[in-house]
């Protein structure tokens, strides 16, 4: 067991030690012991707080605290050392902490890019000065530095970056690629596409790493734990450790929001933490456009439900883009017909193909029917419906009972679509969304693209409403 997890499973004890002690008896004859004494030990454990800011803890974390206390529970059963204990005395379905509520101005778990950027400026002062076993200053310095730029820049878990093997480069030709370990899953050698600066980060430190003189259980790791007594032969919670010391060492990190003297405002720390740059490797594809199945296959997961789940669109950022976007409208003739507010833009721009869209907008030219340049790059001609012959139309067999076809005027033109009117129509708004593009300034077009990135992400998921479903697997050891 790694120090960070031994001080949990402490923490967890003695929480439920002091709600236990306020129970009648004070919970000093287990024998006595009943499910509401358990009931108290999980409320206790679903408000345990941070220690840095007095805030709630995660989900995660007050989950797995009470989760390890049960196993010190079900040891102590197993081994008869708790024998006489009760069975109400021990989890149920209904211990469940309730999922986190998030608004969509919240901010979520992805680490800003501009805050990033900061956290650059200031790489030297990761690791100055932090004891690290028998290592040099320099050389734990230069090891910090590595395992954290390999964490941003290739989103893999904490625990995927510190596992990582020294021979975890493939290089061929230009193209370097990293291989790392699933451990969550027990998946191995998986290989993921790495940029060259981040495989250059890699090589210097492989050179540094060969040099070194290490137990033979720790040799063959990249990132060797602290001391050969550890529990394990890999770096554990010292990154998080490190991490921590560093960001607190930062002088100032702003984040992008401004006060009411338009001064940005100070940024909050506590959301800088190892997993939040996963979440931002995933953001940064998303807003670069990458399709959803890649990025679903650079996440190494196995449904895109997960992979959504990663990154989101603030509303802040969908105003900003429906705002970019309904000054670029034009209507089926080409003409420019921008919306003059985001609530038109939102209740009257349609996502489909022009030819998909009701005859009646189709021939009244409603500045809908491609509202801007969003679906630009998928524009394509469908083949038209084929037309029957009038000679076919007119001997078709109708089902016995069907009452015969309305003739008319009305239910001809339904069987004579003009498609050679909607091509050309589409074809023209195409055209002129192109033309107005081009002749934009590299700056309003980089904007476009922008609002684009935003969008795309936001119609992608309106359809994908998921249920508040909580899975509760029985006789699960970390169940709670």
């Amino acid at each position: 067991m790694d120090s960070g997890k031994l001080k949990q499973v402490f923490a967890a004890c003695v929480v439920a030690s002091d709600a236990l002690h306020a129970r009648p008896g004070g919970g000093q004859d287990y024998v006595k012991l009943r499910f509401a004494d358990m009931q108290a030990v999980f409320t206790a454990m679903s408000r345990i707080r941070r220690a840095t800011n007095d805030e709630l803890a995660s989900r995660n974390h007050r989950q797995q605290s009470f989760g390890y206390f049960m196993e010190i529970v079900d040891f102590g059963r197993k081994t008869d050392m708790l024998t006489g204990m009760p069975g109400s005395f021990d989890r149920d379905k209904t211990l469940v902490l309730p999922p986190e509520e998030t608004s969509e101005d919240a901010a979520d778990r992805a680490v800003p890019e501009p805050v990033i950027a900061q956290l650059a400026a200031h790489l030297a002062l990761l690791e100055a000065g932090f004891p690290y076993g028998e290592m040099e200053p320099a050389d734990v310095e230069l090891m910090m530095q590595t395992a954290y730029l390999v964490l941003r820049d290739t989103g893999r878990r904490p625990v995927e970056v510190a596992s990582l093997r020294v021979k975890c480069l493939e290089t061929r030709g230009d193209e370097d690629t990293l291989i790392w370990d699933k451990v969550k899953k027990r998946r191995y050698v998986r290989k993921l596409p790495i940029t060259r600066e981040t495989a250059a980060v890699i090589k210097t430190w492989q050179a540094r790493r060969r040099q070194l003189e290490v137990a033979s259980r720790r040799r063959k790791y990249l990132f060797p734990s602290i001391t050969g007594r550890s529990g394990i032969a890999h770096m554990g919670s010292n990154l998080a450790n490190a991490m921590r010391d560093w960001v607190a060492a930062i002088p100032v990190l702003l984040s992008d929001e401004l006060d009411e003297h338009g001064n940005r405002l100070p940024f909050d720390r506590s959301l800088i933490f190892l997993y939040a740059f996963r979440h931002a490797y995933a953001q940064r594809y998303a807003d670069a456009g990458v399709p959803i199945d890649v990025l679903k296959e650079l996440m190494d997961h196995r449904s895109i439900v997960t992979t959504m789940s990663y990154y989101q669109v603030s509303l802040k950022r969908k105003r900003e883009a429906i705002t970019t976007m309904r000054q670029h409208t034009i209507d089926r003739s080409g003409r420019p017909a921008s919306f003059t507010s985001t609530t038109d833009y939102e209740a009257q721009s349609v996502a489909v193909p022009f030819r998909q869209l009701p005859r009646a907008q189709q021939r009244q030219g409603r500045r809908q029917s491609l509202p801007d340049p969003l679906p630009i790059r998928r524009l394509r001609l469908l083949s038209p419906r084929p037309v029957l012959p009038a000679r076919d139309r007119g001997t078709r067999q109708r089902p016995a009972g069907r009452p015969r076809d309305r003739q008319g005027p009305g239910r001809r033109r339904l069987r004579r679509p003009q498609p050679h009117r909607q091509i050309t129509a589409f074809a023209t708004v195409a055209d002129t969304m192109r033309d107005r593009l081009s002749k934009l300034p590299t700056d309003e077009r980089e904007e476009i693209e922008e609002a684009r990135a935003v969008l795309r992400k936001v119609r992608a998921t309106r359809d994908h409403k998921l249920l508040p479903l909580t899975v509760i697997r029985k006789n699960a050891p970390d169940a709670c």
